[in-house]
């Protein structure tokens, strides 16, 4: 034990340490994550504003988006700083909020995914019901909830991080500070750490995609016993785009947070899913497959291009 030092800042490794390679790392990442602020500001603007989209369905829709903001603004903007410098490091401070942060978003997401799987089941199979049932002070309801659920995983698992003594090694195999890479580094027994955390996850993915599981196995019942074609198929499109969401989100952070972690370049392939892709498509996934999204975009354009050629031409009065 003489020979530990206790540090006080951790180096990232990140994704390569070849310079090139750095460059068009950074120059990906950056427009994913612009892409990622517009698609999902373009998301929170267009339900806002449109009053045709004032429904618990888009109330969800947009919290969603405004997460997935959060989200990938826990991890991008430190993965693109360390990018463009040499010394890549970050205080344990500093590791453990991002951490604090990574877990309440992801956590928060699954909660949210759940209370909108409830969302399409009122939906299909309570249609004449569904403003009653989905009334706005329960579906403020279930996003506070949400976040709620969230933020005691995170600082559950956070509290527990300050037990540990981080010594030796400060080297974490990993583009962010993700509770699974930093246990390997702890000179004290992580084991009641590690146990916390798969729990936990365990817990929470399980119970959010055991209700997912459930309102789609009556959204299935309720499709396939429609008599129309027609209502089956707006059915189908409707749910098929948190479908692919769930999908996406779980398959990815379930593999991250329930196996024991072995810094593999496949665990930083899975994180990047669920922590920057995820975050990027959720946006283009609803707007490309809901009509009613897409109409209301087309609102706003136009009604942006009419105020556009309106302003021009009271400039060309005054001019005149």
């Amino acid at each position: 034990m003489n020979n530990l030092t206790t540090f006080t800042e951790f180096i990232l490794l990140g994704l390569s340490t070849k310079p090139h390679v750095q460059a068009l790392l950074f120059i990906l990442f950056l427009v994913i994550y612009l892409l990622t602020l517009m698609g999902n500001m373009v998301m929170i603007l267009v339900i806002r504003t449109d009053s045709c989209l004032h429904n618990p369905m888009y109330f969800f829709l947009g919290h969603l988006s405004f997460l997935d903001i959060c989200y990938s603004s826990v991890t991008v903007p430190k993965m693109l700083q360390d990018f463009l410098t040499q010394k890549k490091t970050i205080s344990v401070w500093g590791c453990i909020t991002q951490s604090f942060f990574f877990i309440l978003s992801g956590g928060t997401e699954a909660c949210l995914l759940s209370a909108m799987a409830y969302d399409r089941y009122a939906a299909v199979c309570q249609p004449l019901l569904y403003t009653v049932v989905m009334s706005r002070p329960l579906c403020t309801a279930m996003v506070s909830t949400a976040w709620v659920m969230g933020f005691l995983n995170s600082l559950v698992n956070t509290l527990f991080i300050y037990k540990l003594q981080f010594c030796g090694s400060n080297i974490i195999f990993h583009f962010s500070c993700e509770l699974p890479s930093l246990f390997p580094l702890s000179c004290t027994d992580p084991t009641a750490n590690k146990f916390l955390l798969s729990g936990s996850s365990t817990f929470l993915g399980l119970l959010t995609l055991s209700l997912i599981l459930f309102s789609y196995s009556k959204i299935i019942s309720a499709i396939l016993s429609m008599h129309s074609s027609g209502g089956q198929g707006k059915a189908f499109s409707t749910c098929s785009s948190h479908l692919t969401v769930v999908l996406l989100f779980y398959g990815t952070a379930l593999f991250r947070y329930i196996r024991p972690p072995s810094g593999s370049v496949l665990e930083q392939v899975v994180s990047i899913q669920y922590s920057v892709v995820t975050s990027l498509l959720n946006p283009f996934i609803y707007s490309l497959k809901n009509q009613e999204v897409k109409a209301a975009l087309q609102r706003m354009l136009r009604q942006q291009m009419c105020s556009s050629k309106q302003g021009f031409s009271a400039w060309c009065s005054t001019r005149e």
